[in-house]
């Protein structure tokens, strides 16, 4: 008994750091999309498929859009930029990614109940025009990709 606890205990501590790490970060890799596509590779999947992408693409820069002019790279922390992390900052930017997660949600409601309306032609073309202001924000100021 003593040594499942111990183990509990052990997790949740190590949750709790884990956790209170990544409350200092901007945002993580997962809110990134992986892969880029062709109008050929667009064509070939189905409307769901589609709009999965479509959502992924959103995500993508309804997460990065607010902090472009601090960084435009994963897993950046307050203070890698010299933005002291205390407690005032670490409430706004928690309460900013609780609000962002809430509006997400309801955005894939959104997005999940219309856009399968739309035509599969503008589903592409707006995910590849997505994909290209992602290019753009991924390339930032600097001009590194």
């Amino acid at each position: 008994m003593k040594l499942l606890h111990t183990i509990f205990l052990t997790c949740f501590i190590i949750n709790l750091s884990y956790t209170q790490t990544n409350k200092n970060v901007f945002f993580d890799q997962k809110a990134m999309i992986g892969k880029f596509h062709t109008i050929d590779e667009l064509e070939n999947l189905k409307k769901g498929e589609l709009i999965k992408l479509y959502t992924a693409r959103v995500n993508e820069i309804v997460t990065i859009l607010p902090f472009l002019a601090l960084t435009n790279e994963p897993n950046v922390k307050l203070s890698d930029i010299g933005i002291k992390e205390n407690s005032d900052h670490l409430k706004t930017l928690n309460k900013h990614q609780e609000s962002t997660l809430k509006t997400f949600e309801n955005t894939k409601v959104l997005i999940s109940d219309f856009i399968p309306y739309a035509d599969t032609e503008k589903i592409i073309w707006t995910i590849l025009y997505y994909e290209e202001v992602i290019k753009k924000i991924r390339i930032g100021a600097n001009g590194n990709f």
